[in-house]
């Protein structure tokens, strides 16, 4: 299957938690390529475990200068505060141009920074969604 990703961007993964990690865990990193499809485009995975410290997770990240960053867990284990500073790494890993694919144990929490969802389900559909401009929510608000 392709899957055509936006570019310098969040990427939330959906979905079941085994459909998701199997979706992560299958992403080939020799397959990214370029939008015209001829380039190879270089992907870097950053997985963290429950008992990484919120420093080694941010150097993880922020050592990961690949067109395609691959995230896995990235907050587990963490408090609250400590999972938004992880998170707004994400914002300046696709500030910087990469695209960020993210599977995490609060995929929920993970939409606060996304730009778009990549919805998975358990019979194998698999659907890219854009996240609404928060700027055009606000007149809903008022």
């Amino acid at each position: 299957m392709s899957l055509r990703l936006p570019t310098a961007s969040v990427v939330a993964l959906l979905g079941p938690a085994p459909v998701r990690a199997a979706v992560c865990a299958a992403l080939d990193e020799d397959s990214a390529r370029c939008a015209g499809g001829h380039a190879r485009l270089g992907v870097t995975r950053v997985a963290a475990a429950p008992t990484d410290s919120l420093s080694a997770r941010l150097d993880a990240l922020r050592a990961a200068a690949a067109p395609v960053v691959l995230v896995e867990r990235v907050t587990d284990g963490l408090a609250a505060g400590e999972r938004r500073t992880a998170l707004s790494e994400l914002r300046a890993l696709a500030a910087a141009g990469c695209t960020v694919v993210v599977d995490d144990a609060d995929p929920v929490a993970v939409l606060a920074v996304a730009d778009s969802a990549l919805r998975v389900s358990a019979d194998g559909t698999v659907v890219l969604e854009g996240m609404p401009d928060a700027d055009a929510l606000a007149p809903l608000l008022a």
